[in-house]
């Protein structure tokens, strides 16, 4: 292992866990409401009324209720789209909490995070393997004709579908592997994976992110930097299980494994 090598590792551990430990991190999250299953507008320990709008939700509420829409006092009505940025800067907020609205094909929801929460202050970091060079390999991305989706068991026990954008072909430990990817909107590569440590020495499944690859599909794949999915910090969140194809036969004892 190169020294350089091991302190990016590090550095880059050291900023995950101050962003998954910061107010509005993903332990912040105390629940995810699904306005369906509350037909009286009502979300527990939550103000105001919320209800799906069409292509938005309404809140209404008065000024009692504490809210605020935009950093104001909120009395009244107004449609909410999906908050598009940091939980931070979301639009409504209840004191400290943030009540983010989002939209998962075509269910409206509300997440509540609280830098209060109980899995914030319990935090004690994150189990993760140092940086070793065996687990870093290169990669060569191949696109498909056309986006697919395919749906797939969600942490929350629904099924959504997960989109995937072609297949990442790498040897690791002698065996060949093509696990599916998403393609972000910066060219970057997503993979949901799982590995024989899933469930035992490492989260049930966990993320990798490939930078984008060159003009010929070549890119890295380092599982040094294999992630914990946001629902490994909070329950609340509705991460995707690995699609087909992506539950690999070796144990890949790299990167974040679990909390500590």
């Amino acid at each position: 292992m190169t020294s350089d090598a091991f302190d990016e590792w590090k550095k880059w551990h050291e900023q995950r866990v101050e962003t998954v430990s910061a107010p509005y991190g993903p332990l912040s999250l105390t629940g995810t409401y699904w306005l369906e299953d509350f037909s009286d507008g009502r979300i527990p320990d939550t103000p105001g009324t919320w209800s799906a709008d069409g292509d938005a939700v309404l809140l209404r509420a008065t000024e009692e209720d504490g809210l605020t829409v935009d950093g104001r006092p909120f009395g009244g009505a107004v449609r909410l789209g999906a908050d598009p940025g940091p939980v931070g800067a979301g639009r409504v907020a209840h004191g400290e909490r943030r009540l983010v609205v989002l939209v998962r094909e075509g269910a409206w929801g509300v997440r509540d995070f609280d830098p209060a929460s109980e899995a914030r202050r319990a935090f004690r970091g994150i189990a993760a393997t140092p940086h070793e060079p065996r687990w870093s390999v290169p990669g060569r991305f191949t696109p498909y004709d056309e986006p697919r989706s395919v749906r797939v068991e969600n942490a929350d026990g629904r099924r959504r579908g997960l989109g995937l954008g072609g297949e990442l072909a790498f040897t690791l430990d002698g065996q060949e592997f093509t696990p599916q990817v998403t393609v972000e909107a910066d060219g970057s590569l997503w993979a949901v994976f799982g590995d024989a440590t899933s469930g035992s020495g490492s989260h049930r499944f966990r993320f990798l992110r490939p930078a984008a690859p060159d003009t010929e599909g070549r890119t890295t794949v380092d599982f040094n930097r294999a992630l914990l999915p946001p629902c490994a910090f909070a329950d609340h969140f509705i991460c995707p299980f690995p699609p087909p194809g992506n539950t690999l036969g070796i144990a890949i004892e790299a990167g974040e494994r679990t909390l500590l």
